[in-house]
């Protein structure tokens, strides 16, 4: 029951692009090759990853860089996604992702959004962009990933899920407690 709490329903839903979240991996573009293959979006985004003070570090020593956004647009042209756009970002995080995207999806025209992410940061992330969407005409539908490796059915059964549900249960409680109304 607690690992259903971080998870929020599917919605079936036409959308005029698909974002995979920051922290969604394989499993967010996963399933936004999938809702691309149904027809829900031809579009897709990611969220561009700046290098960190090690990435810098490799490519100042000629060490060749491939950031979480070049990876997970190279698995969605493997998966037969063509249409990818990046989402400029400066740093890391759900409350900075909540910040850019309704920003970045007015200045493209964008106005129904479904942005996939892994399902045990589904319920926050949901939480997160309501606060953000506050006077935007923008629709953004959070929908978690199928293939994310979190099962709210058993959760407990694996340290790495126990890991995930409790921190993010931590998180969620947090979130609530700043954020009560939202």
């Amino acid at each position: 029951m607690a690992g259903h709490i971080l998870v929020v329903p599917k919605s079936a839903a036409m959308a005029d692009i698909i974002v995979v979240a920051i922290d969604a991996d394989g499993a967010g573009a996963l399933e936004a090759a999938d809702l691309v293959h149904r027809g829900v979006s031809a579009k897709v985004a990611v969220f561009g990853d700046p290098p960190s003070e090690v990435d810098r570090e490799f490519l100042r020593r000629g060490v060749p860089y491939e950031d979480r956004a070049a990876v997970t647009t190279r698995e969605l042209h493997s998966l037969g996604v063509q249409n990818i756009e990046q989402i400029p970002r400066k740093t890391s995080g759900s409350e900075q992702e909540g910040d850019i995207l309704p920003i970045w999806s007015e200045q493209h025209g964008y106005r129904t959004v479904i942005l996939v992410t892994s399902s045990d940061h589904s319920r926050r992330l949901n939480r997160i962009i309501r606060r953000s969407l506050h006077g935007c005409q923008i629709r953004v539908i959070v929908q978690n990933s199928p293939y994310s490796e979190f099962d709210p059915d058993s959760w407990w059964r694996n340290r790495e899920g126990v890991r995930k549900g409790v921190v993010e249960l931590q998180k969620l409680v947090l979130d609530i407690l700043r954020h009560p109304f939202s």
